[in-house]
């Protein structure tokens, strides 16, 4: 793997200088224009023609969330899987898509990719810092089909801080809690007449809310997180505007994570233990990114952004995979747990896998943007490149009956898994938003053209010296999308639209097929005063659904990377959201609610060994895909005070493709949670944070996936400070 730069904290002194010489230049207001952000309001939000919803800094900044699924239940028709309790490890799906590791959603960082191999292996083992990001922008349906390479269930573009317009301006964080939580985060920048720079330095980690059996390790992890900006614009009065950005980001992250869960008994008398098998096991990871973005504007009606990035990701994570013999997708749990629970003279032999891997993602864009009238047109281009670099073992040691683990048998770098999935990607794109009268119809066409590679060198050859296997997969597909509104007065808006989905096959096998769905959406949308609300039915239609069998889904080892093909798969559903807000002399009420209605079903037979959709027969509902799902906010408002809370309910889950009552064996119960958050400004620039996650402490399970019971978080509780300047 190459890596580009080395980012350091002694880089910060000149950033900072950067920051502080724009003091003493002239501030030249009104001059942005962005291509990094999809939509730039909520009133740009209100005339797109399909589900597209913004989440604000000051919403972001009422729970201040540093878990991304928390803080993504408030848009409807997104279905998560808590798996670590901190949001470390996101699974996310749309409109019946399948959540596991975000594969099937479109995550993006300021306009660019940001999965780690987005076309070669989109499972997102890193995702950007949630917790750091200013906005955050979701479009589904017809809203995302020009954004790619998946535009079946949506897109999620997280915006990092912009640099602030002010002369000099920042703020400092920190935050305690329960378990040694702890957060610091802090930035500051300024713009002058023609230059502007930011630093912003994000930190958490607690110790971890499970508890290792029979040892001194805790379950805990950190990460660090490291953004810098610097930005150059020409005079206001040059011909042609513009502006250059450098974006520069590094993060690293121990975590003291695992796959391995609880049985269902250990999960009734200990909800949060861990077996004393996994008390090595640990991820770390690096992430190195460089983004540079070019703006011209060159008149008021033709504008062009380009942005170049490189992304270069490195993780080990370092896990129990089999105890005795058995895999802690089947038996290896339960040899874990009774080993646990006594005394034994014989020890436990644990194999340790070391998932080591490196990504690269890199590539160009340029999205150019005229104003003709009636035609809004947007004509965009982008070439990729990504590649995942497998390069595993596997080390033996003796767990004795003192709990106590030893190397036994040091593995060899090279001999489980080594291979180079890689990917080369040309994507282009026009899209023209027509308006008439009431009108506006929205024509959009995608084109792919992409090169899917595998170099396998097995598991006898771990110096890579000869020729390995090679496999290779070209398709090209056209997406067309289209989309109407018609504004029915001032505040009602009516919206309808139909899009071709896809997503790209998985590398490894030259036949196989594509994800290719028809999706349609139908819906209205209202916005007056203090109300707000939209209700949009939709309807995918999937010619080919397929499953990709990852380690996360407790696929076995020889199988993980195989994809499997479901054929035709129906899903249909309902999206609600509404709010209101109720205004005195003295304080204010906000409410808002989200509701989603999702029905899947299979439309063919067949057999499969991904463990999350197993033997399929024609009727089988989709697994981890709840039937209804919705969430409550409300608050209480005053000049110098706030107080909110959250109200957040999943239906039942079935974990095994099937129909009928859920066995409870694949079932995860129903679940209510509730978070609470309060506010207290002790002055105009500063002010105290009170949070509880979970206040009513309830236990659940958030997730079977690996073959043995994964724990949602406990109640626990957090004080903050916040100064601004």
């Amino acid at each position: 793997m190459r890596y580009f730069f080395n980012c350091k904290p002694t880089l910060l002194p000149t950033f900072i200088l950067l920051v502080l010489s724009s003091q003493t230049m002239a501030k030249e207001t009104n001059k942005n224009f962005e291509h990094i952000a999809i939509f730039g309001d909520q009133n740009t939000v209100n005339d797109i023609p399909g589900s597209a919803h913004l989440i604000s800094e000051s919403e972001l900044e009422k729970f201040d969330f540093t878990d991304i699924m928390r803080t993504l239940t408030a848009i409807p028709g997104v279905y998560i899987l808590e798996e670590d309790g901190y949001g470390l490890r996101p699974n996310i799906g749309m409109r019946g898509t399948g959540q596991n590791r975000s594969e099937k959603v479109t995550i993006m960082e300021d306009g660019v990719l940001a999965a780690p191999a987005p076309y070669a292996a989109p499972s997102a083992y890193y995702f950007p810092t949630a917790g750091r990001m200013q906005q955050i922008e979701v479009l589904k349906g017809t809203s995302s089909a020009i954004y790619g390479p998946r535009t079946t269930g949506g897109v999620i573009n997280l915006l990092s801080r912009k640099i602030p317009d002010e002369t000099l301006s920042g703020e400092l964080k920190v935050t305690a809690g329960e378990d040694n939580f702890a957060k610091f985060h802090a930035f500051a920048g300024g713009s002058g007449q023609n230059i502007a720079s930011l630093v912003e330095l994000f930190n958490y980690q607690a110790d971890g809310f499970k508890n290792i059996n029979h040892t001194n390790t805790d379950s805990g992890f950190e990460k660090n997180d490291i953004l810098t900006k610097v930005k150059i614009n020409s005079d206001p009065s040059s011909g042609y505007y513009q502006e250059l950005e450098f974006k520069v980001k590094y993060s690293d992250e121990k975590s003291n994570d695992t796959y391995m869960g609880l049985t269902d008994n250990d999960f009734k008398t200990s909800p949060y233990s861990r077996y004393s098998a996994s008390q090595l096991d640990n991820m770390t990871t690096t992430h190195k990114q460089l983004q540079i973005n070019h703006s011209v504007k060159f008149s008021e009606l033709y504008q062009l952004g380009t942005s170049f990035y490189y992304n270069d990701f490195a993780r080990n994570w370092y896990k129990s995979n089999k105890i005795d013999g058995q895999s802690i997708g089947g038996e290896g749990i339960k040899i874990a747990s009774n080993f646990d629970k006594a005394n034994q003279e014989t020890p436990l032999e644990v194999q340790i896998k070391a998932n080591n891997r490196n990504y690269l993602s890199k590539g160009v864009q340029s999205i150019l943007s005229a104003d003709l009238n009636e035609h809004q047109v947007k004509f965009g281009i982008r070439y990729h490149q990504d590649e995942m670099d497998r390069y595993q073992w596997v080390d033996k040691y003796l767990l004795d009956n003192n709990y106590i683990i030893s190397l036994t048998d040091p593995g060899i770098p090279g001999t489980d898994s080594n291979r180079v999935d890689s990917a080369k990607a040309l994507a282009i794109y026009i899209h023209d938003e027509v308006s008439y009268n009431d009108f506006m119809i929205n024509l959009g066409l995608r084109y792919e053209d992409m090169t899917i590679e595998r170099h396998d060198w097995g598991k006898n050859d771990p110096k890579r010296g000869i020729s390995p296997s090679y496999k290779v997969n070209k398709l090209d597909v056209w997406l067309p999308s289209v989309a109407l509104t018609y504004r029915f007065d001032k505040d009602i808006v009516l919206l309808a639209g139909i899009q071709k989905g896809f997503a790209p096959p998985a590398p490894g096998n030259e036949t196989a097929q594509d994800e290719e769905s028809i999706n349609y959406e139908m819906g209205v949308r209202l916005n007056k005063q203090v109300f707000h609300g939209e209700i949009i039915s939709f309807y995918s239609d999937y010619n080919n659904m397929h499953g990709n069998c990852t380690a996360s889904q407790g696929c076995e080892d020889d199988n993980v990377g195989n994809q499997y093909n479901a054929g035709e798969v129906k899903v249909t559903g309902l999206e609600l959201k509404t709010g209101y807000e109720f205004k005195n002399v003295s304080f204010s009420i906000p409410l808002d609610f989200t509701y989603t209605y999702t029905q899947t079903e299979f439309l063919t037979d067949f057999n499969s060994n991904l463990d999350t959709w197993s033997n399929v027969s024609k009727g089988d509902n989709l697994p981890y895909v709840p039937s209804n799902q919705f969430q409550l906010s409300t608050g209480l408002v005053f000049e110098q005070w706030r107080s909110d809370v959250i109200i957040r309910y999943t239906d039942d889950m079935r974990t095994t493709a099937g129909t009928g009552t859920i066995p409870s064996e694949q079932l995860i119960k129903s679940r209510t949670v509730v978070d609470l958050s309060a506010h207290y400004y002790l002055t105009k620039n500063q002010g105290v944070t009170f949070a509880v996650d979970n206040l009513l402490d309830n236990e659940y399970i958030s997730t079977r996936t690996h073959g043995s019971i994964m724990v949602g978080k406990p109640r626990t509780f957090s004080l903050g400070y916040k100064y601004q300047f």
